[in-house]
């Protein structure tokens, strides 16, 4: 059941208004778009999907849409984290999981809990929750790494089954492909260490760029799954000089302004992200163009 989270999800935008509403009918072009574009599933509500700003009415607005607007019925990972133990395990239980294949559940941020505080936290979760959980380890936004020993313990739980490693620290991603259990998932959670992330072991990648660009790059990560990692590697090259573009104002607001750019939604971000400056935009059509992404534009 696990190889439902094989491949590529899309950590999928919450497009929005003039008025910063939620924009439904740009939502829905995205679920057609990546889904034409042959990804594997969705992540709702994670980082790039605003969590932070977006509402708890909202966030089941987007859910209930999403299973009503599924195209090719992908499996669903609702983002589901946050740094006070109990109201999570609360709002597991006030979570229709219907539809839903599992959770992500982001390591608690800012008040920097231990190796104990962090397993507890994610025990109780699990523990809660009636879909498998699958870890979210990202320091540069939580303040907090977490080892490739504790990702390994949290493996023992019937009910956890992967972690989306974000640190970006290659060596701790080995260690974890050496410890974990062999039905344990190790995904990327950055787009350019998919390739090295699947080298080592690893099953796939929650991508940000995929928004945009879902057939190049599921490609990609499909060749790199089959073993085709010549093929995969050039295809990559091709992702290199945009990626750190997607990030350089907050993210989404990178991919937002690539995805105004093809025409399918705005860029419109809730503060305190700022949309995308003329500057970034000019860069960043620059390097569509140049390294061949562009021809993706309609």
């Amino acid at each position: 059941m696990n190889s439902r989270f094989h491949g590529v999800g899309v950590a999928i935008v919450t497009p929005f208004n003039d008025d910063l509403t939620i924009d439904f009918d740009g939502f829905g072009r995205i679920v057609q778009h990546i889904s034409d574009g042959g990804v594997d599933y969705v992540v709702l509500q994670g980082t790039t999907g605003e969590s932070p700003t977006v509402k708890k009415s909202e966030k089941k607005q987007l859910l209930q849409y999403l299973k009503e607007n599924n195209p090719k019925k992908l499996p669903i990972v609702y983002g589901i984290g946050g740094n006070a133990t109990p109201e999570v395990v609360e709002t597991i239980k006030d979570t229709d999981f219907e539809g839903v294949d599992a959770i992500l559940s982001v390591c608690p941020y800012y008040n920097k809990p231990g190796k104990r505080g962090v397993i507890e936290h994610f025990t109780r979760i699990a523990d809660a929750s009636p879909v498998p959980v699958i870890l979210y380890n990202i320091p540069p936004r939580t303040g907090i790494n977490m080892t490739a020993e504790t990702v390994c313990t949290l493996a023992d739980h019937p009910n956890i089954i992967g972690v989306k490693e974000a640190s970006c620290i290659i060596e701790q991603c080995m260690e974890i492909a050496r410890d974990k259990p062999d039905d344990f998932l190790l995904i990327s959670g950055d787009d350019v260490q998919g390739v090295p992330i699947i080298s080592i072991g690893g099953v796939g990648v929650m991508s940000v760029v995929a928004n945009a660009f879902p057939a190049k790059f599921s490609t990609m990560i499909h060749a790199a799954l089959q073993g085709d990692f010549a093929f995969a590697r050039t295809e990559l090259g091709h992702f290199l000089r945009i990626d750190p573009l997607l990030y350089e104002e907050g993210n989404p607001v990178g991919i937002k302004k690539i995805l105004e750019i093809l025409g399918l939604v705005s860029s419109k971000v809730r503060l305190p992200l700022y949309a995308a400056s003329d500057d970034l935009g000019e860069r960043m059509r620059a390097v569509l163009q140049q390294d061949k992404l562009v021809e993706l534009v309609a």
